[in-house]
């Protein structure tokens, strides 16, 4: 599919479909598509039933027939640009990169260009004419590691049901401070920050969050974890992480002003104040492939950095 395409589909619903919403029946028979997009299509009269237009909770009976008669538009009007960064895997339906600190993912204010989505368009000029040029989920600015980019709307419409379901796997590597006793649960539902717009925190009436942890190895005064998403909220892990009292090493949001602890080595000190970022990397990830349904695997290794705050907390040891 190529931008400009005028997309003519039709389809019948089939009677075991009787009862459902129509968006849910246009996900069922028009699979490539995302249900968003296709609860778009509805909206804007792209996608009728027998000829009329109808709302995305309208229930149907079984036997209507769908027909889809709608442009495929740009996702938006961003620019191509040279944005460094690695490709892990890349095939028709998938490209896996290992994300540099410092990157933001996609544009926004006071960053408008020289994102991962700049450079995605000029490494994949076709990603344009996905929704958000094929992200679908994103990595903190100065969060490293893995994340996958779709390269087809049919691959689009699997991995975020696959997001849905909690069936994609990430794992992270955090250095927290403090001496973590041993592994666990953190259930607590997020939001905004009632006064901080641009801080997450927990709140009462905020969305489900969920993170579990278990400790990879224990430093004198900090914890290196191996952290897995069952959720995946803005800011999760660094705030889950904060509200159990062990913030994440060089967290600017959430681990408030650098704290040494008595004793701490020059060497440590000097490390750990020269970090200005959350020691965080998403180390692995797990996802089913679009096209031939077998899960693949894959790992990022810590990045030089962070690699060298670990060596030296180590030494400390």
């Amino acid at each position: 599919m190529t931008l400009g395409e005028r997309l003519q589909r039709t389809a019948q619903v089939p009677v075991e479909l009787e009862g459902q919403r129509l968006d849910q029946a246009a996900a069922a028979l028009f699979s490539d598509f995302s249900r968003a997009r296709l609860q778009h299509w509805i909206s804007a009269g792209d996608l009728r039933v027998d000829g009329a237009a109808r709302r995305s909770k309208d229930r149907l009976a079984g036997g209507e027939w769908l027909c889809l008669d709608a442009q495929l538009e740009s996702a938006g009007d961003w620019v191509e640009q040279a944005v460094p960064f690695r490709v892990v895997y890349e095939d028709a339906e998938l490209l896996v990169i290992d994300k540099p600190a410092g990157l933001v993912v996609h544009p926004g204010a006071g960053n408008r260009d020289g994102t991962l989505l700049n450079g995605l368009l000029r490494h994949c000029p076709g990603l344009r004419a996905l929704p958000r040029v094929g992200i679908v989920h994103r990595l903190d600015k100065d969060t490293t590691g893995l994340l996958v980019v779709v390269k087809t709307l049919r691959a689009h419409a699997d991995l975020v049901a696959q997001l849905r379901v909690r069936s994609v796997s990430r794992d992270y590597a955090a250095l927290v401070r403090g001496l973590v006793i041993s592994g666990g649960t953190v259930t607590a539902p997020l939001g905004r920050h009632p006064t901080a717009r641009t801080r997450m925190a927990v709140v009462a009436g905020g969305r489900e969050a969920v993170t579990h942890y278990r400790v990879a190895q224990r430093l004198p005064r900090h914890t290196l974890l191996r952290v897995s998403l069952e959720t995946g909220r803005t800011h999760q892990i660094r705030v889950h992480m904060a509200h159990i009292g062990h913030p994440v090493v060089g967290d600017p949001l959430y681990g408030g002003r650098l704290q040494l602890p008595a004793g701490t080595a020059p060497a440590c000190a000097a490390a750990l104040a020269a970090f200005r970022r959350q020691a965080l990397h998403a180390a692995r990830l797990s996802v089913r492939h679009p096209a031939t349904g077998v899960v693949m695997t894959w790992e990022a290794p810590l990045p030089a950095d962070f690699a060298a705050l670990l060596a030296t907390l180590n030494a400390d040891a």
